[in-house]
C-alpha cells in the first residue's frame, strides 16, 4: 500500500585537457618540419559509448540558477508549516504559500496541501489546494476533519502526472478550526482497494502564525507618494 501512496520521485563532468597544451618539442622519430599528432583525449571508463560518441565523452548538464525567476525557495517556517514563495523578476511581487507534505504511518509521501490568504470580502477567506497519488479513487472525493470535528468532503478538480489535485476553499470558521487546532486529518480511498480509507495528518504546529506571515507576504506593496 506505501508504494500505491508515493507520489515522489548528476552527471559528472569530465575535464579535458586544453588544445595549447600540446608539446612543443618534437618527439623522437618525427620527421624534420612534421607537425606532430595532438594526442587523444583520454575517454571516461564510466561514460557509456555510442555511435554518435565513440569515446563516450560526457557532454555536461546544464546548472540552472537558484535565484532564476520561476524557482521556489522557502522564505520562512512556523512550526510544522513552511512559507514557500516563487522568484519573480526584479520589481515584481513574489507569490508565496503556505506548504506542508503529509506522510503515513510509515514515513512515505502521500499528499502535499498548500494554502493561502485571499482577499478580504469573498466568501472563502482561504484557499488551497490538496495533491493526493494517481491511485486515488475520485468518485469517492476527499474529506477534511480537525481534531475528530465534523467532516466536510471535497471534490478533485483533475489530474496531471505527479497526482490529483483538489482545490478547496476555507471559511473564516474553517480557518478558525484550524488556528484553534491540534491536527487537521485527510482521508482518500485507493482505486486498488475501494473499501479502504486511508488517513494522512496535517500538523496544525505553527498555522497562525504562518497564515499571518502569509498574508503578509502577499500584501501589495504600497505605491510611493506622488509629488504634489
Amino acid at each position: 500500500m506505501a508504494k500505491l501512496l508515493r507520489i515522489i520521485a548528476a552527471g559528472s563532468l569530465i575535464a579535458l585537457a586544453a588544445p595549447g597544451l600540446a608539446q612543443e618539442t618534437q618527439p623522437e622519430g618525427a620527421a624534420a618540419g612534421e607537425t606532430p599528432a595532438a594526442p587523444a583525449a583520454t575517454p571516461d571508463p564510466d561514460a557509456p559509448a555510442s555511435a554518435e560518441n565513440p569515446v563516450g565523452l560526457n557532454m555536461g548538464e546544464e546548472v540552472r540558477d537558484e535565484n532564476a525567476p520561476g524557482t521556489i525557495y522557502v522564505r520562512e517556517k512556523h512550526g510544522d508549516w513552511e512559507i514557500r514563495c516563487t522568484r519573480m523578476p526584479e520589481g515584481q511581487q513574489e507569490p508565496c504559500l503556505m506548504y506542508q507534505l503529509l506522510k503515513d504511518e510509515n514515513g512515505n509521501p502521500v499528499a502535499e496541501f498548500t494554502l493561502f490568504k485571499l482577499p478580504e470580502g469573498q466568501k472563502a477567506e482561504a484557499g488551497a489546494t490538496i495533491v493526493t497519488p494517481l491511485e486515488t479513487l475520485l468518485t469517492r472525493q476527499l474529506t477534511l476533519t480537525v481534531d475528530g470535528g465534523p467532516k466536510k468532503r471535497y471534490p478533485f478538480t483533475w489530474c496531471a502526472a505527479n497526482g490529483c489535485y483538489a482545490r478547496i476553499g476555507f471559511t473564516k470558521a474553517d480557518i478558525a478550526a484550524f488556528k484553534r487546532g491540534a491536527k487537521a486529518t485527510i482521508t482518500i480511498v485507493p482505486v486498488v482497494a475501494p473499501t479502504t480509507e486511508i488517513n494522512v495528518t496535517a500538523s496544525l504546529k505553527g498555522f497562525t502564525k504562518a497564515y499571518e506571515a502569509v498574508g503578509k507576504a502577499n500584501q501589495p506593496a504600497e505605491k510611493p507618494a506622488e509629488n504634489q
